[in-house]
């Protein structure tokens, strides 16, 4: 497929700023791909579509505060510093991107607030691309701290234009976070709710954690109209055998296993054995899935509405039918739902 298959226009009042008052209330399309019938629903109407011994595979990852601003040694210059992943712990050696570019160099220094907290640029990767070590004589536990305290919640500006608000912390972080290593939030995660949990709880359906660190590759503009040429970033992952073993017992029996979004659904499909049943693994992933795609795990799946020629809108589409997926978000668009991190659902069974 092509990146222009993906082009559309949404109204920019429909890119959602903010989250819905109550989580479980957002918006709810549900898709069946056997008949090709789309259903207008609110989240918490989910539960009426699973039961027992079905299993949510959900990601556990767990956003950090990777925004930082620092000021520049002599210039005082205000420079914001997006945290991208850690790469060394004992060195405090970070890969970052940095803004505005053209004024940092390798052998600046950069001063954050009235913190201790000093870092030292020592290398270019990319164009606002940077490797910086941290200079903190203080304990890991206090560096951690520090940065949680000096940090902005990482919603993506680019497209949820406004400032970041204090309740963003709690908001742009699902109730299944656990490991921290994220910048940006699983956002189909958003939507449940430990009452919701409790009710799917109770008519037998199972909740089972992977994790995988979302990266911003997992945003990045896709630049070339052949899909096939698009090289993803590597995320890391986990995939406990706990995990392994529900998920198994589901397809044994026939019953559904959900990707509780594309970030579930991307990792489970990286840990396939040769029968096509779930195995336990840990380590890095670029897959990116594309239609047309034969999916060996997962047989629902639960998303926002993404951006157009995004990657996230790709995966969807190869689980969803490419047809049938353009369809169901040219009548999102008509209907109202809201896009992006804080908008509306998808279910796609």
């Amino acid at each position: 497929m092509k990146l222009s298959d993906f082009k559309f226009e949404i109204p920019k009042k429909l890119i959602s700023l903010y989250p819905p008052e109550n989580r479980d209330e957002s918006r709810l399309m549900v898709i069946h791909r056997d008949t090709g019938k789309i259903e207008h629903r609110v989240f918490k109407d989910i539960i009426e579509y699973f039961g027992e011994g079905d299993v949510f595979v959900t990601n556990n990852t767990k956003v950090f505060p990777a925004r930082l601003y620092g000021n520049k040694e002599k210039t005082g210059a205000k420079i914001e510093v997006f945290l991208l992943r850690e790469l060394n712990q004992e060195l405090r050696l970070w890969d970052v991107l940095v803004d505005p570019a053209r004024k940092i160099r390798v052998g600046n220094k950069l001063y954050f607030g009235d913190s201790d907290l000093v870092a030292e640029v020592i290398d270019n990767t990319t164009s606002r691309g940077r490797t910086i070590r941290f200079l903190f004589d203080g304990t890991d536990e206090e560096f951690y701290k520090t940065i949680d305290t000096l940090g902005e919640t990482p919603i993506l500006k680019e497209f949820i234009e406004r400032d970041v608000v204090d309740s963003d912390r709690e908001r742009y972080q699902t109730i299944f976070a656990q490991h921290v290593g994220a910048v940006a939030a699983p956002t189909a995660g958003l939507h449940f709710t430990p009452h919701l949990l409790k009710r799917l709880e109770i008519k037998g359906v199972e909740v089972s954690p992977i994790t995988l660190h979302i990266g911003l590759g997992t945003f990045r503009q896709v630049d070339v109209e052949d899909l096939t040429k698009h090289k993803m970033d590597s995320e890391n992952y986990d995939i406990p055998q706990e995990t392994v073993e529900l998920v198994n017992k589901a397809l044994d029996a026939k019953k559904r296993v959900v990707a509780v979004g594309t970030t579930s659904l991307k990792t489970i499909e990286s840990s396939v054995t040769a029968n096509g049943r779930l195995k336990s693994s840990s380590g890095w992933t670029d897959k990116f899935i594309i239609p047309p795609y034969e999916f060996k795990i997962a047989n629902a799946l639960i998303t926002n509405f993404h951006l157009p020629e995004s990657t996230l809108l790709m995966t969807a589409s190869a689980f969803g039918g490419y047809d049938l997926i353009m369809k169901a978000y040219q009548e999102g668009i008509k209907e109202n739902y809201k896009f992006f991190s804080y908008g509306d659902a998808m279910l796609i069974l």
